[in-house]
């Protein structure tokens, strides 16, 4: 799952940088244009989509390395972070990204199977 996030912030990132009309401006509602290049689209100057990769990169890291607690930690902060981010779409840009929507499904993907990992490596069968 973190691969395919990572996927999705690429094709968010490369939004960011076009000045085309992108696929996935589909109405007045869903635009990824207008999201990604909203100010709420950098955080200090660093794409949010860039930073959005660094985190899959890293939760596959980790995954990768088992290291459970670790997963689940970076999971949250990433949950988190595509929350706050959801919030700014839903209440002040008043419009989606199709690109951000899928990143949230997929870090709560993340998130609900890293809990899953945690849970099930402290049973003892």
């Amino acid at each position: 799952m973190a691969l395919a996030g990572l996927v999705v912030a690429g094709l968010a990132l490369r939004v960011h940088y076009s000045t085309e009309t992108e696929a996935c401006s589909i109405n007045e509602k869903w635009d990824c244009g207008i999201v990604n290049h909203s100010p709420f689209a950098e955080l200090f100057h660093v794409p949010v989509a860039a930073i959005g990769m660094v985190g899959y990169l890293g939760i596959a890291a980790l995954s990768l390395g088992r290291r459970k607690r670790l997963v689940m930690a970076a999971a949250l902060a990433g949950l988190g972070f595509s929350l706050y981010l959801t919030h700014i779409e839903k209440d002040v840009l008043l419009v989606w990204c199709v690109y951000c929507v899928t990143s949230l499904g997929m870090i709560t993907g993340i998130t609900l199977s890293a809990a899953g990992w945690l849970v099930m490596g402290q049973k003892r069968i």
